[in-house]
């Protein structure tokens, strides 16, 4: 089944995985020399944790993500006139910070699979965990101030401002788990905050890199912010229906860490029998110590009453209304036809994905 419903644009999955390839192959090499600065064992960790070896050493090809930041990163320098190359410190930068995000999002949400593989808190601890996820932060800001540009300076503050809100955002999610009631739109700037902000960042850091100005930056971060929130739409789909042979997660994902993600809020907030029935069974669920010992059947029930309240059909369509928004962003910059065609490929892409 498809993550969003039929009748949106057809996707060129052949160009845009091409874009994704283009993004990881020009990144990775700068990456992997970053990571070769970390002491041990946080060399090692983070070598794992990028998929490019084994939990014994051993080189690997183990998915090392979709590496859409990158390739964002890229499509932005040359959105600003200027080769992809130009982009490339900035596209790694702000891959630092997404996998710094994801090591300390799998510890603090207790998750033992990621892309297929177990997790780094899982296989070296937590204290490698929080701690590689430090020195990849820390290297993001090293990356771009070697540069000793301007445009290096104003790059960094984008990032470490996108990082705050992305940490505030996680904050938030975390502190929604232990709530009752989590509003419609107190869930959007949670999303905005955790997923929208970084992608808004990744779009425009190549801009700023080639020496945009700050109006060209910051139209082309509207377009990343609303392309995150209808991304994080989508993951919020996948964290429930998602079929785990594709997103490398366990089945119902995010009912079993209690999230309060669009389509549990857009259900809660509907009103009617089956949002009823779903607030007072989330209820007893949140004061339970059975929890854990929940079955297949119990996850799948809930899902249905998520379903039938209507938060499935309302979250696709509110990534399919992110995704306009996004694409009408574009219209307010200058940029070559062919950079607009790839970064509408992409934000398609986005929204029909099923990982």
């Amino acid at each position: 089944m498809p993550t969003v419903q039929p009748g949106h644009p057809a996707v060129d999955t052949a160009d845009v995985s091409a874009l994704l390839e283009r993004g990881r192959t020009l990144s990775t090499p700068v990456l992997r020399a970053a990571v070769d600065r970390l002491a041990p064992p946080m060399d090692t960790v983070a070598a794992y944790h990028f998929g490019w070896i084994d939990a014994h050493g051993n080189p690997t090809d183990a998915d090392s993500g979709k590496a859409v930041r990158p390739a964002l990163a890229l499509l932005s320098a040359e959105a600003a006139g200027v080769g992809p190359e130009v982009g490339i410190p900035g596209a790694v930068a702000v891959e630092l910070v997404h996998n710094f995000s994801l090591l300390h999002d799998d510890l603090m949400d207790g998750d033992e699979q990621r892309r297929h593989r177990d997790t780094v808190w899982k296989v070296h601890g937590p204290a490698q965990a929080i701690l590689v996820g430090d020195a990849l932060f820390a290297l993001a800001n090293e990356i771009l101030l070697e540069l000793g540009t301007v445009e290096a300076g104003r790059a960094t503050r984008r990032l470490t401002t996108a990082s705050r809100k992305l940490i505030d955002g996680q904050a938030q999610d975390i502190s929604y788990e232990h709530r009752e009631r989590v509003t419609v739109e107190e869930c959007l700037e949670m999303e905005g905050n955790k997923t929208g902000a970084l992608l808004a960042c990744a779009v425009s850091i190549g801009a700023v890199l080639g020496g945009a100005d700050d109006r060209t930056a910051d139209k082309l971060e509207e377009y990343g912010y609303h392309l995150g929130l209808a991304f994080q739409a989508v993951d919020d789909l996948l964290g429930i229906w998602g079929d785990p042979e594709a997103t490398g997660k366990q089945t119902w994902s995010d009912l079993r860490q209690r999230k309060k993600s669009l389509p549990v809020v857009a259900a809660l907030a509907a009103g009617g029998p089956a949002s009823e029935r779903l607030q007072r069974l989330l209820a007893e669920d949140a004061k339970s110590s059975e929890f854990a010992s929940f079955t297949e059947d119990d996850f799948a029930y809930r899902a249905s009453l998520i379903e039938e309240a209507g938060g499935r059909e309302w979250t696709s369509q509110e990534a399919r209304r992110q995704h306009a928004v996004a694409i009408e962003a574009l219209n307010e910059v200058d940029m070559p036809a062919r950079v607009r065609a790839q970064l509408t490929a992409l934000a398609d892409f986005v929204v029909v994905r099923k990982r």
